[in-house]
């Protein structure tokens, strides 16, 4: 966790060797120090996603962004799953300026 350009508090949220739904919930809720109650799910993390009170607090006043690396070999193995992930990243966007979410390309390294 840093801070980029822009002044956002950035986060990365690796996806190297998920394989399942299960485990990308695990994954965002580490990377985004959600709290215990996240229900790792798409509606539970589409509000967390959305909600300022459980981002990081470095990101508290500052905005938040989460760059999803290693991403590319969960949406080839779940296409449809990826799919659903990637409208739940871009809803949360729409409704919340002050996300961004960037998906890198390249690998997790």
């Amino acid at each position: 966790m840093s801070e980029d350009l822009t002044g956002r508090f950035v986060v990365a949220l690796d996806l190297d060797g998920v394989t399942d739904k299960a485990g990308l919930m695990d994954r965002a809720a580490r990377a985004l120090s959600l709290p215990d109650w996240f229900g790792r799910n798409w509606d539970a993390l589409a509000d967390s996603l959305a909600d300022v009170t459980v981002w990081p607090e470095q990101a508290g006043g500052r905005g938040l962004l989460v760059v999803v690396r290693g991403w590319e070999g969960y949406a080839r193995q779940r296409p449809q799953e990826w799919e659903t992930a990637r409208e739940v990243f871009a809803q949360a966007v729409r409704v919340m300026p002050s996300l961004t979410v960037a998906l890198a390309l390249g690998g997790s390294s």
